[in-house]
């Protein structure tokens, strides 16, 4: 149990995705909690291409270097890392979203957070899940702010953001730009954005695997959307 309340919680789905998308806001909002949902070896070693293109030999090897990446990153941040038991999509063992949404609600009650940012679910069927799995939280988190992120590399894909924004309304969800979401911190803007960019050179075998152009789809403007249940 972190001594003060965070002011921020933000849920991760994989080892990057809160620095890649939220790390500014994080800089800005301590104390802070990161809670990343896919950070477990898989129960039998295996080797994937993405953990091969990212330098990896194994599972193995892979989770436990990006579970230190990350929480090197989340030092630069000075944020706290936590680490849900779960394994992501490529390990073939993907959590059901009734176990994520447990394990996601009893996280929530143990920090009590001022505010929540959930990935808007972009994409990847594992940004999805968790992103589902945290919409359950909105109707019995009382007094928590709740807020959703555009994931970063994905919401430069075409028509992604705003097909899943129509999708949420479909469903009853309320959601409206936070485009002014830092602006209280506008006088700590460029120290936090340079602690960003310092966090995310901490994922070395991530930026390895998404190739030497990704600073182009990796560094840009956080966007942010208020979220609500009707």
């Amino acid at each position: 149990m972190m001594q003060s309340r965070p002011r921020l919680f933000v849920v991760s789905p994989h080892l990057d995705d809160a620095v890649l998308s939220c790390g500014a806001f994080l800089k800005a909002s301590r104390p802070s909690v990161v809670c990343t949902v896919f950070t477990a070896s898989p129960r039998v070693n295996m080797s994937t291409e993405w953990d091969r293109q990212s330098g990896f030999k194994d599972a193995f090897d892979a989770m436990r270097t990006r579970r230190n990446e990350d929480s090197r990153a989340l030092e630069i941040l000075n944020a706290r890392p936590v680490h849900l038991p779960f394994c992501d999509s490529q390990y073939l063992q993907a959590p059901s979203r009734e176990e994520l949404t447990r394990a996601l609600r009893q996280t929530l009650l143990e920090y009590n957070p001022e505010k929540v940012l959930i990935p808007l679910g972009l994409f990847h069927s594992d940004h999805t899940l968790v992103s589902d799995a945290c919409l359950e939280l909105l109707s019995d988190a009382a007094g928590i702010e709740f807020l959703a992120y555009e994931e970063v590399p994905y919401r430069h894909m075409k028509d992604v953001v705003p097909a899943r924004v129509e999708e949420l309304k479909r469903r009853s969800y309320l959601l409206s730009p936070a485009d002014k979401l830092c602006s209280a911190h506008a006088h700590t803007a460029e120290h936090a954005e340079q602690s960003k960019r310092d966090a995310i050179t901490a994922y070395a075998s991530q930026l390895r695997a998404f190739g030497p152009q990704s600073e182009n789809t990796l560094y840009s403007t956080e966007k942010y959307w208020h979220l609500k249940k009707e």
